[in-house]
Protein backbone atom coordinates (compact mmCIF):
# COMPACT_ATOMS: atom_id res chain seq x y z
CA UNK A 1 0.00 0.00 0.00
CA UNK A 2 1.13 3.67 -0.85
CA UNK A 3 -0.52 6.37 1.06
CA UNK A 4 -0.05 10.65 0.43
CA UNK A 5 1.25 11.59 3.61
CA UNK A 6 -1.16 14.67 3.31
CA UNK A 7 -4.24 12.24 3.99
CA UNK A 8 -2.77 11.51 7.62
CA UNK A 9 -2.66 14.55 9.90
CA UNK A 10 -3.64 11.57 12.56
CA UNK A 11 0.00 9.81 13.23
CA UNK A 12 -0.99 6.28 14.08
CA UNK A 13 0.79 4.63 17.06
CA UNK A 14 3.48 1.42 16.64
CA UNK A 15 2.50 2.10 12.82
CA UNK A 16 4.46 2.71 9.04
CA UNK A 17 2.20 4.77 7.91
CA UNK A 18 2.97 4.53 4.29
CA UNK A 19 2.44 0.90 4.31
CA UNK A 20 -0.01 -0.07 7.23
CA UNK A 21 -3.48 -0.55 6.11
CA UNK A 22 -6.00 1.79 7.33
CA UNK A 23 -7.47 1.68 10.76
CA UNK A 24 -10.90 1.27 11.35
CA UNK A 25 -13.78 3.58 12.69
CA UNK A 26 -15.28 2.85 15.80
CA UNK A 27 -18.60 4.36 15.63
CA UNK A 28 -19.61 3.19 19.66
CA UNK A 29 -18.80 0.75 22.03
CA UNK A 30 -20.48 -0.71 24.78
CA UNK A 31 -20.40 -4.12 26.89
CA UNK A 32 -17.71 -6.31 24.93
CA UNK A 33 -18.79 -5.29 21.66
CA UNK A 34 -17.08 -2.56 19.50
CA UNK A 35 -19.31 -0.94 16.62
CA UNK A 36 -17.65 0.02 13.24
CA UNK A 37 -18.93 2.30 11.36
CA UNK A 38 -19.66 0.21 8.60
CA UNK A 39 -22.34 -1.42 11.18
CA UNK A 40 -20.06 -4.49 11.52
CA UNK A 41 -19.65 -5.62 15.59
CA UNK A 42 -16.96 -6.61 16.95
CA UNK A 43 -15.97 -8.87 20.31
CA UNK A 44 -13.43 -6.71 21.97
CA UNK A 45 -10.73 -9.95 22.57
CA UNK A 46 -8.01 -7.41 24.13
CA UNK A 47 -9.75 -5.02 26.16
CA UNK A 48 -8.44 -1.69 24.24
CA UNK A 49 -4.63 -2.62 25.37
CA UNK A 50 -6.11 -4.12 28.72
CA UNK A 51 -7.70 -1.22 30.14
CA UNK A 52 -11.55 -1.58 29.93
CA UNK A 53 -12.00 -4.43 32.66
CA UNK A 54 -15.80 -3.64 33.58
CA UNK A 55 -16.80 -3.55 30.09
CA UNK A 56 -17.21 -0.42 27.65
CA UNK A 57 -19.34 2.67 29.09
CA UNK A 58 -20.14 1.19 32.44
CA UNK A 59 -22.68 3.58 33.99
CA UNK A 60 -21.62 4.11 37.66
CA UNK A 61 -18.17 5.56 36.17
CA UNK A 62 -19.84 7.48 33.36
CA UNK A 63 -22.58 8.69 35.87
CA UNK A 64 -19.25 9.94 38.12
CA UNK A 65 -17.24 11.05 35.26
CA UNK A 66 -20.07 13.03 34.01
CA UNK A 67 -21.00 14.59 38.23
CA UNK A 68 -17.33 15.30 38.29
CA UNK A 69 -17.36 17.41 35.20
CA UNK A 70 -20.29 19.81 36.40
CA UNK A 71 -18.42 20.27 39.72
CA UNK A 72 -14.70 20.65 39.08
CA UNK A 73 -13.16 19.59 35.48
CA UNK A 74 -9.46 20.16 36.36
CA UNK A 75 -7.46 21.81 38.94
CA UNK A 76 -3.94 21.76 39.52
CA UNK A 77 -2.36 20.09 42.23
CA UNK A 78 -0.03 22.45 43.00
CA UNK A 79 -1.30 24.64 46.10
CA UNK A 80 -4.82 23.21 45.73
CA UNK A 81 -6.30 19.29 46.17
CA UNK A 82 -9.78 17.99 45.61
CA UNK A 83 -11.52 15.14 46.97
CA UNK A 84 -11.46 12.72 44.40
CA UNK A 85 -7.49 12.78 44.43
CA UNK A 86 -7.24 12.22 48.18
CA UNK A 87 -10.24 9.54 48.23
CA UNK A 88 -8.49 7.57 45.68
CA UNK A 89 -4.89 8.34 46.99
CA UNK A 90 -6.33 6.98 50.58
CA UNK A 91 -8.39 4.09 48.86
CA UNK A 92 -5.28 2.83 46.54
CA UNK A 93 -3.27 3.10 50.29
CA UNK A 94 -6.05 0.55 51.61
CA UNK A 95 -5.88 -2.22 48.96
CA UNK A 96 -1.97 -2.04 47.67
CA UNK A 97 0.40 -4.57 49.88
CA UNK A 98 2.52 -3.92 52.77
CA UNK A 99 3.54 -0.07 53.58
CA UNK A 100 2.66 1.58 49.74
CA UNK A 101 0.87 4.18 51.77
CA UNK A 102 1.61 6.80 49.19
CA UNK A 103 0.38 7.39 45.73
CA UNK A 104 2.15 10.19 43.05
CA UNK A 105 -0.53 10.55 40.28
CA UNK A 106 0.22 11.17 36.62
CA UNK A 107 -1.19 10.80 33.29
CA UNK A 108 -0.08 7.40 31.69
CA UNK A 109 1.79 3.92 32.64
CA UNK A 110 5.55 5.37 31.14
CA UNK A 111 5.72 8.25 33.25
CA UNK A 112 4.07 6.13 36.44
CA UNK A 113 7.70 4.16 35.85
CA UNK A 114 9.66 7.49 35.67
CA UNK A 115 8.82 8.81 38.79
CA UNK A 116 9.79 5.34 40.40
CA UNK A 117 12.78 5.13 38.70
CA UNK A 118 13.30 8.93 40.18
CA UNK A 119 12.30 8.01 43.56
CA UNK A 120 14.57 5.04 43.96
CA UNK A 121 17.12 7.72 42.68
CA UNK A 122 16.75 10.43 44.60
CA UNK A 123 15.99 8.24 47.75
CA UNK A 124 19.58 7.59 47.45
CA UNK A 125 20.79 11.36 46.99
CA UNK A 126 18.84 12.45 50.00
CA UNK A 127 20.79 10.27 52.27
CA UNK A 128 23.57 12.02 50.67
CA UNK A 129 24.52 8.57 48.51
CA UNK A 130 25.17 10.03 44.74
CA UNK A 131 26.21 8.15 41.72
CA UNK A 132 23.64 5.51 42.36
CA UNK A 133 21.71 6.02 38.78
CA UNK A 134 21.54 3.00 36.92
CA UNK A 135 18.59 -0.06 37.27
CA UNK A 136 18.28 -4.21 37.01
CA UNK A 137 15.95 -4.62 34.96
CA UNK A 138 15.47 -8.30 32.43
CA UNK A 139 15.17 -9.67 29.35
CA UNK A 140 11.64 -9.87 27.91
CA UNK A 141 10.97 -6.88 29.95
CA UNK A 142 9.03 -3.87 28.84
CA UNK A 143 8.23 -0.69 30.64
CA UNK A 144 7.03 2.20 28.41
CA UNK A 145 8.19 4.33 25.34
CA UNK A 146 9.40 7.24 27.41
CA UNK A 147 13.71 7.86 27.23
CA UNK A 148 13.66 6.61 30.67
CA UNK A 149 11.64 3.92 30.31
CA UNK A 150 13.02 2.55 26.89
CA UNK A 151 15.98 1.88 28.81
CA UNK A 152 14.88 -0.63 31.39
CA UNK A 153 13.04 -2.63 28.27
CA UNK A 154 14.69 -5.41 26.86
CA UNK A 155 17.48 -4.36 24.72
CA UNK A 156 17.69 -6.73 22.06
CA UNK A 157 13.95 -7.63 21.54
CA UNK A 158 12.09 -4.77 22.59
CA UNK A 159 10.75 -2.06 19.91
CA UNK A 160 13.60 0.42 21.17
CA UNK A 161 16.55 -1.05 20.19
CA UNK A 162 17.24 1.95 17.56
CA UNK A 163 17.26 3.99 20.32
CA UNK A 164 20.94 2.49 21.41
CA UNK A 165 23.39 5.47 22.57
CA UNK A 166 20.41 7.94 22.95
CA UNK A 167 18.98 6.02 25.98
CA UNK A 168 21.07 5.19 29.59
CA UNK A 169 22.76 1.96 30.19
CA UNK A 170 21.25 -0.48 32.18
CA UNK A 171 22.29 -3.66 34.11
CA UNK A 172 19.75 -6.13 31.99
CA UNK A 173 19.95 -9.57 33.10
CA UNK A 174 17.99 -13.23 32.82
CA UNK A 175 15.37 -13.38 35.25
CA UNK A 176 16.13 -15.66 38.34
CA UNK A 177 14.18 -18.54 37.79
CA UNK A 178 16.45 -20.92 38.97
CA UNK A 179 19.61 -21.17 41.88
CA UNK A 180 22.48 -20.67 38.92
CA UNK A 181 20.72 -17.84 37.78
CA UNK A 182 20.01 -16.23 41.13
CA UNK A 183 23.64 -16.63 41.77
CA UNK A 184 24.68 -15.09 38.98
CA UNK A 185 22.42 -12.43 39.94
CA UNK A 186 23.80 -11.61 43.01
CA UNK A 187 27.10 -11.13 41.56
CA UNK A 188 26.03 -9.03 39.09
CA UNK A 189 24.23 -6.48 41.64
CA UNK A 190 27.67 -6.92 43.85
CA UNK A 191 29.81 -6.01 41.35
CA UNK A 192 28.02 -2.66 40.43
CA UNK A 193 26.19 -1.75 43.92
CA UNK A 194 27.43 1.46 43.73
CA UNK A 195 25.92 2.31 41.15
CA UNK A 196 22.38 1.01 41.38
CA UNK A 197 19.27 2.56 42.23
CA UNK A 198 16.96 -0.14 42.01
CA UNK A 199 15.41 -3.33 40.23
CA UNK A 200 12.51 -2.98 37.98
CA UNK A 201 10.00 -6.27 36.87
CA UNK A 202 6.72 -7.03 35.80
CA UNK A 203 5.35 -9.29 38.18
CA UNK A 204 4.60 -12.93 37.45
CA UNK A 205 3.81 -11.71 33.42
CA UNK A 206 5.99 -10.03 30.75
CA UNK A 207 3.21 -7.94 28.88
CA UNK A 208 4.68 -6.20 25.95
CA UNK A 209 7.55 -8.48 25.58
CA UNK A 210 5.94 -11.69 25.08
CA UNK A 211 3.10 -12.54 27.82
CA UNK A 212 5.80 -15.01 29.33
CA UNK A 213 5.32 -16.35 32.54
CA UNK A 214 6.86 -16.69 36.07
CA UNK A 215 6.19 -17.58 39.31
CA UNK A 216 6.37 -16.46 42.71
CA UNK A 217 9.39 -17.94 43.25
CA UNK A 218 11.30 -15.67 40.68
CA UNK A 219 9.69 -12.63 43.04
CA UNK A 220 10.93 -13.46 46.13
CA UNK A 221 14.09 -14.40 45.06
CA UNK A 222 14.34 -10.18 43.93
CA UNK A 223 12.86 -9.34 46.86
CA UNK A 224 15.62 -11.38 48.97
CA UNK A 225 18.15 -9.58 46.68
CA UNK A 226 16.99 -6.61 47.24
CA UNK A 227 16.99 -6.86 51.03
CA UNK A 228 20.60 -8.06 50.92
CA UNK A 229 21.63 -5.38 49.12
CA UNK A 230 19.58 -2.09 50.35
CA UNK A 231 18.30 -1.28 46.70
CA UNK A 232 14.25 -0.51 46.22
CA UNK A 233 12.30 -3.40 44.44
CA UNK A 234 9.76 -1.63 41.62
CA UNK A 235 6.73 -3.57 40.21
CA UNK A 236 5.39 -2.66 37.34
CA UNK A 237 1.82 -3.33 37.60
CA UNK A 238 0.45 -1.59 34.82
CA UNK A 239 -0.82 -4.97 32.81
CA UNK A 240 -1.35 -7.28 35.71
CA UNK A 241 -3.04 -4.32 38.89
CA UNK A 242 -7.02 -4.42 38.93
CA UNK A 243 -7.80 -7.89 39.18
CA UNK A 244 -6.17 -9.53 36.10
CA UNK A 245 -4.49 -12.47 36.95
CA UNK A 246 -7.40 -13.19 39.84
CA UNK A 247 -6.25 -10.62 42.71
CA UNK A 248 -6.49 -7.28 43.00
CA UNK A 249 -2.49 -6.71 42.35
CA UNK A 250 0.46 -9.21 41.10
CA UNK A 251 2.10 -8.66 44.09
CA UNK A 252 -1.15 -10.17 46.17
CA UNK A 253 -0.87 -13.28 44.36
CA UNK A 254 2.79 -13.69 44.81
CA UNK A 255 2.91 -13.02 48.33
CA UNK A 256 6.01 -10.41 47.52
CA UNK A 257 5.65 -7.10 48.46
CA UNK A 258 7.90 -4.39 46.45
CA UNK A 259 9.10 -0.91 47.73
CA UNK A 260 7.61 1.00 44.75
CA UNK A 261 4.58 -0.07 42.55
CA UNK A 262 3.03 1.55 39.53
CA UNK A 263 -0.66 1.04 38.16
CA UNK A 264 -2.41 2.44 35.18
CA UNK A 265 -4.19 0.93 32.36
CA UNK A 266 -7.21 -0.17 34.29
CA UNK A 267 -7.21 2.29 37.09
CA UNK A 268 -9.78 3.97 35.65
CA UNK A 269 -11.81 1.13 33.79
CA UNK A 270 -10.43 2.20 30.08
CA UNK A 271 -12.19 5.87 30.00
CA UNK A 272 -9.48 8.29 31.29
CA UNK A 273 -5.67 8.32 31.37
CA UNK A 274 -4.78 7.93 35.01
CA UNK A 275 -1.08 6.64 36.62
CA UNK A 276 -0.14 6.13 39.88
CA UNK A 277 3.67 5.19 41.48
CA UNK A 278 2.42 4.01 44.92
CA UNK A 279 5.61 4.05 47.31
CA UNK A 280 6.30 2.77 50.54
CA UNK A 281 6.07 4.60 53.89
CA UNK A 282 9.75 3.98 54.25
CA UNK A 283 10.72 5.46 51.01
CA UNK A 284 8.43 8.55 51.69
CA UNK A 285 9.98 8.92 54.55
CA UNK A 286 13.14 9.97 52.77
CA UNK A 287 11.60 12.60 51.47
CA UNK A 288 10.13 14.28 54.79
CA UNK A 289 12.01 16.94 55.34
CA UNK A 290 12.42 20.80 56.25
CA UNK A 291 15.11 20.64 53.66
CA UNK A 292 13.13 21.92 50.47
CA UNK A 293 15.93 20.34 48.26
CA UNK A 294 14.71 16.88 49.53
CA UNK A 295 11.46 17.16 47.99
CA UNK A 296 10.42 15.22 44.87
CA UNK A 297 10.61 17.45 42.15
CA UNK A 298 7.65 16.19 39.60
CA UNK A 299 4.56 17.56 38.75
CA UNK A 300 2.56 16.81 35.52
CA UNK A 301 0.25 19.77 34.86
CA UNK A 302 -2.83 16.86 34.54
CA UNK A 303 -1.76 15.16 37.54
CA UNK A 304 -4.95 13.67 40.08
CA UNK A 305 -7.02 15.33 37.35
CA UNK A 306 -10.61 15.19 39.00
CA UNK A 307 -12.60 14.07 36.00
CA UNK A 308 -9.89 11.12 35.84
CA UNK A 309 -9.46 10.03 39.76
CA UNK A 310 -13.92 10.28 39.76
CA UNK A 311 -13.42 7.03 37.21
CA UNK A 312 -11.01 5.36 39.08
CA UNK A 313 -12.80 5.98 42.43
CA UNK A 314 -16.03 4.67 40.83
CA UNK A 315 -14.15 1.46 39.55
CA UNK A 316 -12.98 0.65 42.55
CA UNK A 317 -16.49 0.79 43.22
CA UNK A 318 -17.46 -2.31 41.06
CA UNK A 319 -14.47 -3.91 42.25
CA UNK A 320 -16.00 -3.95 45.59
CA UNK A 321 -19.59 -4.30 44.83
CA UNK A 322 -19.65 -6.09 41.36
CA UNK A 323 -17.97 -10.14 41.45
CA UNK A 324 -14.78 -8.95 39.48
CA UNK A 325 -12.19 -11.46 40.44
CA UNK A 326 -15.29 -14.41 40.33
CA UNK A 327 -15.38 -13.35 36.53
CA UNK A 328 -11.40 -13.38 36.15
CA UNK A 329 -11.67 -17.09 37.54
CA UNK A 330 -14.49 -18.54 35.47
CA UNK A 331 -12.46 -16.79 32.48
CA UNK A 332 -9.23 -18.53 33.81
CA UNK A 333 -11.44 -21.90 33.62
CA UNK A 334 -12.89 -21.39 30.48
CA UNK A 335 -9.35 -20.87 28.90
CA UNK A 336 -7.86 -23.90 30.48
CA UNK A 337 -10.58 -26.00 28.96
CA UNK A 338 -10.34 -24.81 25.45
CA UNK A 339 -7.63 -23.12 24.73
CA UNK A 340 -5.05 -26.29 24.90
CA UNK A 341 -6.75 -27.29 21.48
CA UNK A 342 -4.03 -24.81 20.35
CA UNK A 343 -1.32 -27.49 21.07
CA UNK A 344 -1.87 -29.51 17.88
CA UNK A 345 -2.10 -26.97 14.72
CA UNK A 346 1.04 -26.71 13.44
CA UNK A 347 3.79 -24.22 14.48
CA UNK A 348 2.65 -23.52 17.81
CA UNK A 349 5.10 -23.18 20.49
CA UNK A 350 3.57 -22.59 23.50
CA UNK A 351 0.02 -22.85 25.15
CA UNK A 352 -0.49 -21.21 28.28
CA UNK A 353 -2.74 -18.92 30.80
CA UNK A 354 -2.83 -17.25 33.66
CA UNK A 355 -6.33 -15.42 35.13
CA UNK A 356 -7.67 -13.56 32.27
CA UNK A 357 -4.99 -13.51 29.91
CA UNK A 358 -4.55 -16.82 27.07
CA UNK A 359 -1.61 -16.80 24.80
CA UNK A 360 -0.94 -19.07 21.95
CA UNK A 361 2.71 -18.62 21.22
CA UNK A 362 3.85 -19.23 17.60
CA UNK A 363 7.03 -20.31 15.78
CA UNK A 364 6.61 -16.88 14.07
CA UNK A 365 3.59 -14.80 12.35
CA UNK A 366 4.26 -13.94 8.50
CA UNK A 367 2.12 -11.55 7.02
CA UNK A 368 0.68 -10.44 10.74
CA UNK A 369 -1.46 -7.34 8.55
CA UNK A 370 -3.20 -10.00 6.80
CA UNK A 371 -4.02 -12.34 10.20
CA UNK A 372 -5.43 -9.17 11.82
CA UNK A 373 -7.51 -8.50 9.02
CA UNK A 374 -9.38 -12.47 9.24
CA UNK A 375 -10.18 -11.95 13.12
CA UNK A 376 -11.54 -8.53 12.05
CA UNK A 377 -13.52 -10.15 9.18
CA UNK A 378 -14.75 -13.49 11.67
CA UNK A 379 -15.86 -10.60 14.51
CA UNK A 380 -13.26 -10.77 17.08
CA UNK A 381 -11.03 -7.82 18.05
CA UNK A 382 -7.63 -9.74 18.67
CA UNK A 383 -4.41 -8.09 17.52
CA UNK A 384 -1.26 -10.73 17.80
CA UNK A 385 2.13 -9.49 18.00
CA UNK A 386 5.59 -10.55 17.24
CA UNK A 387 5.12 -13.98 17.58
CA UNK A 388 1.83 -14.33 19.63
CA UNK A 389 -1.95 -14.01 19.77
CA UNK A 390 -3.48 -13.66 23.15
CA UNK A 391 -6.89 -12.61 24.59
CA UNK A 392 -7.36 -10.27 27.56
CA UNK A 393 -10.83 -9.89 27.51
CA UNK A 394 -13.18 -7.22 29.34
CA UNK A 395 -14.16 -9.44 32.85
CA UNK A 396 -17.54 -8.74 32.20
CA UNK A 397 -17.60 -10.80 29.27
CA UNK A 398 -20.83 -13.48 29.28
CA UNK A 399 -19.77 -16.94 29.07
CA UNK A 400 -21.65 -17.26 25.48
CA UNK A 401 -19.37 -14.40 24.34
CA UNK A 402 -16.46 -15.75 25.68
CA UNK A 403 -16.91 -18.86 24.38
CA UNK A 404 -17.73 -17.04 20.61
CA UNK A 405 -14.01 -15.20 21.25
CA UNK A 406 -11.85 -18.55 21.95
CA UNK A 407 -13.70 -20.44 19.52
CA UNK A 408 -13.35 -18.14 17.17
CA UNK A 409 -9.64 -17.20 17.81
CA UNK A 410 -8.89 -21.07 17.28
CA UNK A 411 -10.82 -21.20 14.36
CA UNK A 412 -8.69 -18.41 12.44
CA UNK A 413 -5.50 -19.36 14.16
CA UNK A 414 -5.68 -22.88 12.78
CA UNK A 415 -6.44 -21.78 9.48
CA UNK A 416 -3.69 -19.46 9.12
CA UNK A 417 -1.20 -22.07 10.73
CA UNK A 418 -2.19 -24.72 8.29
CA UNK A 419 -1.70 -22.67 5.46
CA UNK A 420 1.87 -21.36 6.75
CA UNK A 421 3.37 -24.35 8.73
CA UNK A 422 2.14 -27.35 6.92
Amino acid sequence: MNFDPADHALWRPYAQMKTTPPALPVLSAEGVRLTLADGRELIDGVSSWWTVCHGYRHPHIINAVKRQLDAVPHVMLGGLTHDPAECLARRLAAIAPGDLNHAFFSESGSVSVEIAMKVAVQSFINRGLRGRTRFLAFRGGYHGDTLATMSVCDPEEGMHTMFAGAIARQLIADLPTDADRIDSLDALVSDHIDTLAGVVVEPLVQGAGGMRFHDAATLQALRDLCDRHGLPLIFDEIMTGFGRLGTMFAAEKAGVTPDIMTVSKALTGGTLPLAATLVSTRLFELFWDEDPGKALMHGPTYMGNPAACAAANASLDLFEHEPRLAQVHAIEAMFAALLPTARDFPGVVDVRWQGAIGVIEMASLPELDVLKACFVDAGVWVRPFNNIIYLMPPYVISAEDLTVLIDTTLRVTEGWARRHFS
